[in-house]
């Protein structure tokens, strides 16, 4: 991602810096006990700061195995500190020859993997660190470089993986403004053709009579779907995978079906929108087949304490009592599968209530 950029050329800087330090070091106690292992060690450490450099400037080589072997070749150079120092390990105030370079590789692995492949990379170097203090008598065994290290990586991947989802929020914003900018001129298109053709026959269809009325009526449903289709902006889905119910629910509305949504986004997992809808239609094509094509039904959702509430009524000549239960028994699976089904799989509930001759109502239940 191109949020990484800086926090890879921070690295780099400091792992130059860091092999600066380290040479003065060595200069300052003249190679140490053994001064041609010592700056063979500045060698591989100058070599290795530039390979890196160069290796994590390229997205395509920031993988596992470079960071492993980051690790393994700092830590390589960390322990062979003993041979290099000797008896000038045992000092008050000698470091390990990388010095601050052994932070390297923790800060990459933090950038790349977060805190916790900092911390795991913060304790792998830590214990490097300890084990050498261990060994050698003489000095003393303090912890503040390991905590520093394992703070390090922890704060730094934490700021980055911070910084990657910032970087992902703002790639979706740019992406859902394109899309509504193209939204847009497609309404204003659409508008200017689609819709006004639709409207001219709306018109002379009702004006002729006949067949031309039933066709003027087509186009009038068509017209206001069309409509609320390029008048409607995209839902607050909020994070990948959710799905604002209201925007699925206005796909059922037509002439004869009403669709009422409150003024907030209802959302909801996306399957379990998509299911939530499948079962609304269900619901809507029972009204279609059982109280004839001129029937009116109106869908509410509305939020609840923990739950999302859909119902859908109808101004149909009701379910006898007992219909529901033959029609079971005879095979017909509408009801008990296309909603009640559905409705159960995603926890929820449905309760049918329905008087001869004022209609049916069929209230859906889901956890929010």
């Amino acid at each position: 991602m191109a949020i990484e950029g800086p926090f890879w050329r921070a690295i780099a800087v400091f792992r130059v810096a860091s092999v600066v330090y380290a040479i003065v070091l060595m200069a300052q106690h003249r190679g140490y006990e053994q001064p041609v292992l010592g700056w063979l060690v500045i060698g591989v450490m100058v070599l290795w700061t530039a390979g890196t450099t160069l290796a994590y400037s390229a997205a395509a080589l920031r993988r596992w195995p470079l960071l492993v072997t980051d690790l393994l070749v700092v830590l390589a150079c960390l322990l062979a500190s003993p041979y290099v120092q000797g008896a000038e390990q045992g000092e008050a105030g000698t470091t390990p020859v990388p010095a601050t370079w052994v932070a390297g590789p923790v800060l990459a692995w933090a950038v790349h993997g977060g805190r916790r492949a900092g911390a795991v990379a913060a304790l792998a170097m830590a214990a490097g660190d300890l084990w050498l203090r261990v060994r050698a008598p003489d000095v003393p065994i303090l912890i503040n470089g390991a905590v520093l290290l394992f703070l390090s990586g922890v704060v730094v991947g934490h700021v980055a993986r911070l910084a990657k989802q910032a970087e992902e929020r703002m790639q979706r914003a740019v992406e859902m403004e394109a899309a509504q900018r193209e939204r847009d001129r497609l309404a204003r298109d659409i508008h200017d053709s689609v819709l006004q053709v639709l409207a001219l026959v709306h018109r002379r269809g009702q004006r002729l009579g006949g067949e031309a009325a039933e066709l003027g009526r087509l186009a009038g449903e068509q017209e206001s779907a069309l409509r609320r289709l390029v008048a409607d902006r995209p839902g607050e889905a909020g994070e990948p995978g959710s799905a604002d119910l209201r925007t699925l629910l206005l796909r059922h509305a037509s002439s004869q079906v009403t669709v009422s949504t409150p003024a907030t986004p209802l959302v909801l997992p996306a399957p379990v929108a998509e299911q939530a809808v499948a079962a609304v239609g269900a619901a809507l094509d029972n009204v279609r087949a059982h109280c004839g094509p001129s029937a009116r039904a109106w869908v509410l959702a509305e939020p609840g304490e923990g739950t999302v509430t859909v119902s859908v009524r109808d101004d149909g000549p009701g379910i006898p009592e007992g219909r529901l239960d033959e029609a079971l028994a005879e095979g017909r699976m509408g009801v008990a599968r296309s909603i009640r089904g559905r409705v159960a799989d995603l926890g929820g509930d449905v309760s049918i209530v329905s008087v001869p001759g004022q209609g049916t109502e069929v209230e859906i239940s889901l956890p929010a």
